[in-house]
């Protein structure tokens, strides 16, 4: 990499963020494309997100990918914001057009490719998804919006359920959506008549990873795609549960390489290298595993 005048600069900003594996995965993209464009991680204090947005357009910067806890905090400062990204209330993606800044969500449509990629679909499936954070509202949203024949949100606490559940009324359409607590005597069998769960929670995440499943093997069965957001481990305790079930399984890698592919996209124009990216995410996450295996902050989704 030679850094010159012309170089184009993106990054990420988030609190802390020297964790981030986006780095060498945009890099590694970027080399692979032949661009003079540098990735660079961006420690940005919470008050301090304004003036960073706005630093976007004063050294301008190409774009970036934002990260906890600012993929909210940043929304009133932009030009533009996706209708995924007004609905969820948080962005992802920063993109500066000559000035002009637009704020999307790529989470929606990142899950919805790594999901592709197993040859499932999640039209007409009965979905789960347990959790209600942002990762949870997303998975959510991707369900209904590709068109889901019914969606269940599982959470410890019932009234966040209910919280995810009602801000995605306006977008439900003809999806059907119900909110239980994990405690329900209801949700087992909601688990069981799925045809797709997904764990969006940190249960089972490094360092934390020797601990009982989100859910029991036994609420789990043959015919499922189970997929687990976290990716380090990658196979988590609940995807082996799922594969002892006889259950397909996912991935956390896939979603987090396709929606930094997407941001990719948006900046560059042209298509990104999703196993270039694939492949150097695998190679950061193996030589943090040397180096110890990280901390929990390390599992953050969404230009982690």
């Amino acid at each position: 990499m030679i850094l010159n005048g012309k170089t184009k600069v993106v990054g990420v900003i988030g609190w802390p963020v020297e964790h981030s594996l986006s780095p060498p995965m945009h890099n590694a993209a970027l080399e692979w494309l032949g661009l003079n464009w540098v990735y660079v991680p961006f420690a940005v204090a919470p008050e301090r997100v304004g003036e960073a947005v706005q630093g976007l357009r004063g050294l301008n910067l190409v774009g970036l990918n934002v990260t906890i806890p600012h993929k909210a905090a940043v929304l009133p400062y932009l030009d533009e914001v996706s209708p995924e990204g007004w609905l969820l209330g948080a962005v992802n993606t920063l993109t500066n057009r000559d000035g002009f800044l637009t704020g999307e969500n790529t989470d929606v449509e990142g899950f919805l490719r790594s999901v592709q990629e197993t040859g499932w679909d999640l039209a007409g499936r009965r979905v789960v998804v347990i959790g209600a954070g942002g990762s949870a509202r997303a998975v959510c949203l991707a369900a209904v919006r590709a068109g889901a024949a019914s969606l269940t949100i599982l959470n410890r606490t019932l009234e966040r359920a209910e919280e995810v559940a009602a801000l995605l009324a306006p977008a439900l359409g003809p999806t059907p959506v119900q909110a239980l607590s994990l405690r329900d005597p209801e949700a087992p069998e909601a688990v069981r008549s799925a045809e797709v769960i997904v764990d969006c929670t940190p249960v089972g995440m490094y360092p934390h990873h020797q601990v009982p499943p989100v859910i029991p093997a036994e609420w789990m069965r043959p015919g499922q795609l189970v997929c687990d957001l976290t990716y380090n481990p990658r196979r988590t305790v609940l995807l082996q549960a799922a594969q002892k079930a006889g259950a397909e399984t996912l991935e956390g890698v896939g979603m987090l390489v396709h929606q930094g592919a997407l941001a990719l996209e948006r900046w560059t124009g042209r298509p990104a290298p999703v196993e270039v990216m694939r492949h150097a995410l695998l190679a950061a996450l193996s030589e943090r595993r040397r180096n110890g295996g990280g901390t929990a902050a390390e599992q953050r989704l969404n230009g982690a």
